[in-house]
């Protein structure tokens, strides 16, 4: 069987009838002169078939067409973590896609909000379901076919599938908190939800499990499967998430000194579509999207990114959705010692106009974060060109910014060339948790533990990283798209559109300055990636400060006028009301509401 795709580690993925699963083989698809019918569990019963059914379940990490109608199943949670926190709006226009609008104005009882939110549901459960299929399957074939699968390569499935089956209860978790957990042996699907603190523990089995389980490199070597150190390092990411500082700060410690992560170079090898650069050092878990592998519809591809590129007056045509908010611009601004300025100045915020690269803007210093992170007037868009104003779709709406880490360079080759609107369809791989965030994740570990100066170094080591370069002009001398110039030095004289400027935090650190500066670089560095609500949430500070995020945004965006305020029923998402009608079990419902909804 011949695995194509831009990775070694293919998701062309066909529907089973029996157990979720399936494969992509280029044999398969090129000699199917008819259908060959629906593959059933005789036909699974092999290795191939395990292999196939384990990788269903790393597919269904982002949308696929075969399975979701929207783009709340998005692998970047850009729907959930971003639109709904202070980095991004929904974008693009008020007729299109009009649940987001309920999403982002916290509008979570209705009816469209209920179809996204359902969305997410289903994915997270149908990834739980394809992870449980395989370790049954690995079972049977195992009983009845010993010596088809060798014991080594059986103990890599397991582990891959069993920590699969925690991201997933992760995703949930972090969603709506009090949630079913289903393992392999579950005979129902109609189980209670367990309290948000018990599905920590039971996702802590999973990722010890996996970890006992997995080598300390990718199985096969191929890149974008599980390892014994992806496991731990998301199992220091939960710990940090519930509240267990003093076991994620042993856990992150230990990924930090011995495992095989490291952060970039340059911030532009982080979000990229060069294949050269895929899964890097700084990678840690990623959806590995394929794009040209043979999928005639490019649905291998970022299907959950589509709509998030710059309009039709771009050179990808469309649509225009999870625009960068103007709270966001304000917050890459710095002071003169290139220090966060929403640090120390209270007018941080008051800009209200367009930031674009004409005087007097390009003179205001601003971390070069900015401009890896947003689309913005004049500054080169990687290497197509200036952003313009004819790329908005609807700037009165949405703004006049665009999303920009999820696009891919013109000279990348990573644009599909099948599939709707295929210039918006590409193989830059999503980041779920990538170094720089277990970095981050380690220096709050390190402030709740009291070491304050400890966090400071790994701040300083997140920054200076950001130091190293800026977007550069992205062509060369005679106009042409050029990659050697898309990253510059921030000081290069090419450099007109911007004053790029970052500093290091002199010590020493009390813990509420430290806590501050953690919780600042978390946005800085993840801006526009899906975690700042979650961040905002588990902070317990979302309330404070989307509130008062909203009662700025009130008077830029006339939309976000009808908001609901931020309160204590938002800190977990409602459960899709179809979920809970679809447990009941003798007329009662066995999924229970959260609170306030």
């Amino acid at each position: 069987m011949k695995i194509v795709s831009k990775h070694p580690l293919v998701f062309a993925v066909s529907l089973m009838a029996t157990v979720a699963a399936g494969w992509g083989c280029k044999d398969f698809l090129e000699n199917a002169s008819e259908p060959l019918g629906t593959l059933d569990q005789n036909t699974l019963l092999n290795k191939a078939g395990v292999e196939g059914s384990l990788l269903s379940a790393y597919r269904i990490l982002d949308c696929t067409s075969q399975f979701q109608p929207d783009w709340g199943c998005a692998a970047s949670n850009w729907v959930w973590g971003s639109v709904t926190s202070d980095d991004a709006y929904k974008g693009s226009e008020a007729t299109d896609q009009p649940p987001i609008d309920d999403i982002e104005q916290y509008h979570w009882a209705t009816g469209k909000s209920e179809d996204y939110l359902n969305t997410k549901w289903s994915g997270v459960y149908e990834g739980i379901n394809r992870a449980n299929g395989t370790l049954r399957l690995l079972k049977q074939v195992q009983d009845t076919k010993p010596g088809e699968i060798d014991d080594e390569t059986a103990k890599g499935i397991t582990g891959e599938a069993i920590f699969l089956r925690a991201h997933y209860h992760f995703e949930a978790w972090r969603m709506w908190g009090n949630v079913p957990y289903y393992r392999e042996d579950d005979t129902t699907f109609k189980k209670p939800n367990l309290q948000a603190d018990a599905v920590v523990t039971e996702i802590l089995k999973d990722l010890d499990e996996a970890i006992g389980l997995l080598s300390a490199g990718p199985r096969n070597g191929q890149k974008g499967r599980a390892d014994m150190w992806t496991a731990k390092a998301y199992k220091g990411r939960l710990q940090v998430y519930a509240g267990q500082f003093a076991d994620g700060l042993t856990t992150l410690r230990e990924v930090q000194s011995a495992g095989p992560y490291a952060l970039e170079t340059s911030y532009d090898k982080v979000w990229t579509g060069y294949s050269d650069e895929a899964n890097g050092k700084e990678t840690i878990f990623a959806y590995q999207a394929s794009s040209n592998d043979g999928e005639t519809n490019g649905n291998n591809a970022n299907y959950g990114e589509r709509l998030n590129f710059p309009h039709s007056g771009s050179p990808f045509g469309c649509c225009g959705f999870h625009q960068p908010s103007q709270n966001l611009v304000n917050y890459f601004r710095v002071d003169a010692a290139g220090l966060p300025l929403a640090l120390s100045d209270p007018s941080w915020n008051s800009n209200n106009a367009n930031f674009t690269a004409s005087a007097p803007n390009n003179t205001v210093p601003v971390d070069p974060r900015l401009d890896w992170t947003v689309g913005r007037d004049g500054v080169p868009y990687k290497d197509w060109g200036k952003h313009a104003a004819s790329w908005i779709r609807a700037p009165a709406y949405g703004g006049t910014y665009s999303p920009k880490k999820n696009a891919h360079e013109k000279t990348s080759g990573a644009e599909s060339s099948v599939g709707w609107v295929p210039t918006q369809l590409n193989s830059v791989n999503i980041h779920i948790f990538r170094y720089a965030d277990l970095l981050l994740l380690l220096a709050e570990a390190e402030v709740e533990a009291g070491s304050p100066e400890n966090a400071r170094i790994i701040v300083n080591q997140i920054r200076d990283r950001a130091s190293k370069t800026a977007q550069g002009p992205g062509v060369d001398a005679a106009g042409l798209a050029n990659r050697a110039f898309i990253a510059v030095p921030i000081t290069d004289p090419s450099i007109t559109w911007a004053t790029y400027r970052i500093g290091q935090y002199a010590g020493p650190w009390t813990q509420a300055q430290a806590r501050d500066r953690v919780r600042a670089e978390r946005r800085l560095e993840l801006a526009m990636e899906g975690q700042r609500f979650f961040d905002l949430r588990r902070w317990g500070i979302a309330e404070q400060t989307l509130n008062d995020y909203l009662a700025v945004e009130k008077t830029r965006r006339q939309q976000l006028a009808s908001a609901d305020v931020f309160s204590a029923r938002h800190r977990y998402y409602p459960i899709p009301a179809i979920q809970i009608e679809l447990s009941k079990s003798n007329g009662q419902n066995t999924l229970v509401q959260n609170p306030g909804w």
